[in-house]
């Protein structure tokens, strides 16, 4: 999976629908928002200036999500609030949204300055979910003001209706998100889903936990709510670029480590890296989540590093070509080479795995990898049509002994659509 961002790449029609409608929903809340008036001046520009701060502080994630936790947290945090030191706030949903539209464009702008733009359709996913969310709940922040903090009632009415709201918003977002990324990577929508629930759910929450929280406390706390909760958000987020920085060093180890054997002149150049992307879009054809996916990357990466053990290395490193032992052994020193390391012992197990015929039952990130190594084995890093199709009619008649017959069946999927295969 490739984790390097792409701000600037070629659209989608789902993308280029958010964005437009983005663009419509940010023209027309600046709009009314400058005929009306702003109010509670003071209030916007602290909202919005800890709004362009996360985005100035915007990290990518796994998966290549763009996330800003800072920035959203605080746009919860202003949509939520019912009053600020006891004064009720007086903002309309069509602020919340202009507001937010500028801090979001001038927290990119220093971005766009160093050539490092933002993900367009990520920043208007955010945009159109939050000003949902304003919408759905500026309405009912005087009616809850006035029944709770004014009557002096309890916050009991107040913190159902803003939970409600905030799941209810959230589940808006993955849903979008996961429709946006079924299509990007081409996987099933209930994979993406799954996908979507497991990797930035949790991080949603947490930041729209974060945004109640400081609509609650400034009540008490004014202004100085949003320097007490930045602080921690930005402790938080700096512990996320570490995670996200850590995983991007490790991929980038392994790409380097897969790239011996080709140097080596024991492997075809770029054979390491057209299984890897071969396999991993296999993978997505067949639903495997996102973890699943990160492993059979490293493993496919990395198949063909037992062949640094052979005398004499196998002619053209095509290891389908070669002695079914042989290839084990390469398979079993591989993986005695990946354990060493002591944090892909799974890997380690995939790549240990990938020889073994279908009949033995191995793991399936190894028949995909064995599936896709044979594939390009045969093909190489050829684009013609005729040559891709005797090869896949050959590995179809291993179909049941050798290969997973789902397996080879995706496979064909994705050659059948993507040309040349340099571009998986």
């Amino acid at each position: 999976m490739n984790d390097t961002p792409r701000p600037w790449r070629t659209f989608d029609s789902g993308q280029l629908l958010l964005i437009g409608a983005a663009g419509l929903v940010i023209v027309a809340c600046v709009a009314h928002t400058a005929t009306v008036g702003l109010l509670d001046p003071s209030v916007a520009v602290g909202f919005g200036a800890l709004i362009a701060v996360g985005e100035l502080a915007r990290l990518t994630m796994p998966g290549n999500r763009e996330v800003a936790p800072i920035s959203t947290a605080a746009a919860f945090g202003y949509t939520l609030l019912l009053d600020m030191g006891g004064v009720p706030a007086r903002h309309s949903a069509p602020q919340v949204v202009a507001v937010l539209a500028v801090g979001m464009i001038a927290g990119a702008l220093p971005h766009l300055a160093v050539g490092r733009p933002p993900s367009l359709d990520a920043m208007a996913r955010r945009l159109l979910v939050l000003a949902l969310l304003a919408f759905a709940y500026r309405p009912l922040a005087d009616p809850l003001y006035r029944f709770t903090l004014s009557e002096g009632r309890p916050w009991t009415a107040v913190l159902g209706v803003m939970a409600v709201m905030i799941v209810l918003t959230l589940c808006v977002d993955i849903v979008v998100a996961a429709m946006l990324r079924a299509g990007q990577v081409r996987t099933a929508f209930s994979v993406a889903i799954r996908d979507e629930l497991r990797m930035a759910g949790p991080l949603g929450a947490a930041v729209a936990a974060s945004g109640l929280l400081l609509a609650l406390a400034a009540h008490s706390m004014d202004m100085a709510a949003l320097l007490v909760f930045a602080a921690p958000l930005l402790v938080t987020q700096v512990a996320f670029r570490k995670y996200a920085g850590i995983r991007a060093t490790y991929l980038q180890t392994v790409r380097a480590l897969s790239r011996v054997t080709e140097v080596g002149g024991y492997v075809e150049p770029g054979h390491s890296r057209r299984v890897s992307r071969l396999a991993v879009a296999v993978g997505r054809e067949l639903g495997m989540a996102e973890p699943e996916l990160l492993e059979l990357e490293y493993a496919a990466l990395m198949h063909d590093i037992g062949q640094l053990s052979l005398r004499d290395p196998i002619p053209g490193g095509a290891t389908v070509l070669a002695d079914p032992a042989q290839a084990r052994r390469i398979a079993e020193l591989g993986a005695e080479v990946i354990k060493q390391t002591g944090v892909l012992d799974h890997v380690a197990h995939i790549v240990r795995h990938q020889c073994e015929p279908f009949s033995a039952s191995p793991p399936l990130a190894s028949r995909i990898i064995k599936a896709a190594n044979a594939y390009d084995d045969l093909v190489g890093g050829s684009t013609d049509r005729d040559r891709a199709a005797a090869a896949l009619e050959r590995l179809r008649l291993g179909i049941g002994s050798e290969y997973d017959p789902n397996v080879i069946e995706a496979l064909s999927r994705v050659v059948e659509r993507t040309a040349p295969l340099e571009h998986l």
